[in-house]
């Protein structure tokens, strides 16, 4: 543990330059004092690691001093090569870039970790994009992604999702992040977080004026709010239904976000009672996809909403003039 102690601290010099002991502590989740011991270890191993006292003082390599260390365990190797798919590197032009330093990491790997890194490479896929999904609009990441990195605000011409014209906001982005496929921007707009999908982005310009985003704030930090806003929305509306067992894989696929728990399933019945949690009555037109498949047990309020639906389709199909529909 120690050895992995100091390799990591020698890896956090090299790439960061001055970093003050409490927080290198911090990020090894060890006292300062053993900090400072590991600093005094790799000074008498030979490494020209020096530390400065005072207000901007901090722990420091000398200028100039470099390593070629990986220290990679098997299993940080063979980590590097389990994959998401390629749309995430392509969306963001950088397919190919991924692909050139993936060969120079295999080529910087200790000879006995290759072997097992090329066929995690080989064997482990993750695809994050939901199955059912159905197609999306085309996305251009590339003009959201040059403000990102650098630092600009931007004007957007967003059309939100039910509204067919556009509205223009001026935001300051942190950055993106890709859930389940779909790119996102992540911004303030007037001081508050907001998420904005990129395929609902019908333009997007960079503004002179650097961005404004609040002191100490990261995009992971804006992320896990907006994150939270969007899982933890209050249902207010509990549904009782009954699935028929043949279509409830499906069922828990298509309607996880509204599972308000786990189906009453004996393994054995044809019926699988589930509950589910809708902000508004209007939401559980969803389950009327699954036709007789499933059938809404309370409120009585949801039943009357599907069965009005249901009658409004069938009246759809029984007129016999068409003229004009």
């Amino acid at each position: 543990m120690k050895s992995d102690r100091l390799l990591s601290i020698l890896l956090l010099l090299q790439t960061r330059g001055r970093v003050t002991a409490p927080e290198l502590a911090e990020r090894l989740e060890v006292s300062v004092r053993t900090v400072y011991r590991d600093v005094e270890a790799l000074s008498a191993a030979g490494v020209p690691v020096y530390t400065e006292r005072g207000r901007h003082g901090g722990i420091e390599l000398l200028a100039g001093f470099r390593t070629d260390v990986t220290g990679l365990t098997a299993d940080e190797s063979r980590a590097l090569f389990v994959l998401a798919a390629q749309d995430a590197h392509a969306a963001l032009g950088l397919d190919a870039a991924l692909a050139s330093a993936l060969r120079k990491v295999m080529a910087a790997l200790p000879a006995p970790h290759r072997p097992a890194a090329d066929l995690t490479g080989r064997r482990v896929l993750v695809d994050a994009t939901r199955w059912l999904g159905g197609p999306r609009r085309a996305v251009d990441l590339a003009v959201l992604q040059d403000a990102v990195f650098a630092d600009r605000r931007l004007r957007l011409r967003y059309r939100h999702s039910g509204h067919a014209d556009p509205r223009t906001y001026t935001v300051d982005p942190y950055g993106l992040v890709s859930k389940a496929g779909v790119w996102y921007l992540v911004a303030d707009r007037r001081g508050r977080p907001r998420l904005f999908r990129a395929d609902r982005v019908r333009s997007a310009t960079p503004l002179a004026e650097p961005v404004r985003r609040r002191p100490g704030v990261e995009l992971a930090d804006v992320w896990e709010v907006l994150r939270r806003r969007v899982e933890e929305r209050p249902g207010g509306l509990d549904v009782t239904v009954r699935v028929r067992r043949s279509r409830l894989d499906l069922f828990l696929r298509l309607n996880a976000a509204s599972l308000a728990a786990l189906p009453d399933d004996d393994g054995v019945s044809e019926w699988v009672t589930a509950r589910l949690s809708y902000g508004v009555v209007g939401e559980a037109r969803a389950l009327l996809a699954f036709g007789d498949r499933i059938e809404v047990l309370e409120p009585d309020e949801v039943r009357a909403e599907l069965a009005a639906a249901a009658a409004s389709v069938t009246e759809l199909y029984r007129r016999q003039d068409r003229s004009g529909e």
